[in-house]
């Protein structure tokens, strides 16, 4: 191997210098049995994250006009409580949140239909904690979904 090869594959990553050294990942979610593209795929990041700001800003303007107007503190505070409130309502009963809903996502358990309660209080205190969200698998799912033994679909 000479110098470029291993500058290349240092920039690409480990991914794409196991691949070039012929490893199949496949595409992501086919071992939980998803389609590549289409509805019932996984969610891509983009998407996913798009849907994560658009119900965070609408959870820091509930917060602001209810409880703390100019205290920033104090409204990133109940913005987080409100997330989670609004997250565990939502995802428990119709399975997205409102941000989910407008990038036509869908949170379900891996072998289909809705999360239990107890999975999506799990799901949403490991999403508030951030971290878990940031920690991904190879089907890219985070660490608080894999937890929780769910999936984000497109639909």
């Amino acid at each position: 191997m000479d110098n470029r090869q291993v500058i290349g594959s240092w920039l690409s990553g480990p991914r794409a210098a196991a691949e070039d050294a012929g490893v199949d990942f496949g595409y992501r979610g086919e071992q939980l049995g998803l389609p590549e593209e289409g509805p019932g795929s996984i969610a891509r990041p983009g998407r996913r994250m798009g849907a994560v700001v658009v119900d965070w800003a609408l959870c820091m303007l509930i917060a602001y006009g209810l409880f703390a107007r100019g205290d920033q503190q104090a409204m990133g505070n109940w913005a987080l409580g409100i997330f989670f409130v609004m997250t565990v309502l939502t995802v428990g009963t119709v399975g997205c949140t409102p941000g989910k809903a407008l990038f036509r996502l869908r949170v379900v358990a891996e072998g289909g239909g809705r999360l239990g309660a107890v999975r999506v209080l799990i799901r949403s205190v490991l999403l508030c904690v951030a971290i878990p969200a940031l920690i991904w698998d190879r089907d890219g799912r985070g660490l608080h979904d894999r937890l929780a033994r769910a999936v984000q679909v497109r639909i």
